[in-house]
């Protein structure tokens, strides 16, 4: 089964679906009712407390006897290439509850446009990717460029600089990093202040200005551009529905 878009949907399950394999990864996630799940010969479940992971080319197959509704992604081996490296089940914290259950309204009020989808699955993989660092045994070079960005993702961080962290030439950072994480340090600096910033705006009482700031954005209108790309939605939006 051939499949190079990205794919972000609610769907329901039936019986017993036969065990079966793509060449795309995807991401089950709960909303509502229990799946049962093999992936790669690991028996589990998705439900409230736990989403599957499951890689390209793992086999995999599903059984439910009740009614039931998931938030499933189906994403292109290339833009995830690391995703593989995850556990076949994750445990939900409140940070990936709340971020699912953010994915099931906007896809049910079908607020996305294409970009907007890829974006915040990048952000969805970026957040299992913090959680589960130690599966993903990154090239050594790139983890020191990513903990540096992560430490300073506020400040204006050239791909010359980084370079020199990384030990690598910025041509050479740039392919590996997009190799090792699906995009590039500029775009992973994005990431990290849209992450950010969505959850400053739901869960503190920050303002919208101090949120900018503190996401390193001097000028409150920039901010406000690029997340409302990003998420399409403005940062008002995200204040609103964390109260």
């Amino acid at each position: 089964m051939k499949n190079s878009n990205l794919l972000l949907e609610l769907r329901s399950y039936s019986s017993e679906t036969r065990s079966h394999h793509h060449d795309y990864h995807q991401l089950v996630l709960p909303v509502d009712g229990e799946l049962s799940i093999s992936v790669d010969g690991k028996e589990g479940a998705v439900f409230s407390e736990q989403l599957a992971v499951v890689a390209a080319g793992k086999d995999h197959g599903f059984s439910s006897s009740n009614q039931n509704v998931f938030v499933v992604a189906d994403i292109p081996e290339a833009l995830a290439p690391n995703l593989e490296k995850l556990p076949a089940f994750i445990t939900l914290d409140p940070i990936l509850s709340q971020y699912v259950s953010f994915l099931h309204q906007h896809i049910k009020s079908d607020a996305f446009g294409k970009n907007s989808e890829r974006q915040m699955l990048l952000l969805l993989i970026q957040l299992l990717q913090e959680r589960f660092g130690k599966e993903l045994r990154l090239d050594r070079r790139i983890e020191s460029a990513r903990a540096y960005l992560d430490q300073h993702f506020k400040e204006t961080i050239s791909l010359p600089q980084l370079a020199s962290i990384a030990n690598l030439s910025p041509r050479q950072l740039s392919k590996l990093f997009l190799h090792e994480l699906g995009m590039t340090p500029s775009q992973y600096v994005i990431e990290k202040r849209m992450q950010k910033a969505w959850h400053l705006l739901e869960c503190s009482t920050l303002n919208v200005q101090q949120v900018a700031e503190h996401v390193g954005y001097s000028n409150l209108s920039s901010f406000s551009d690029r997340f409302r790309k990003h998420f399409n939605k403005p940062p008002s939006y995200f204040r609103k529905i964390g109260k």
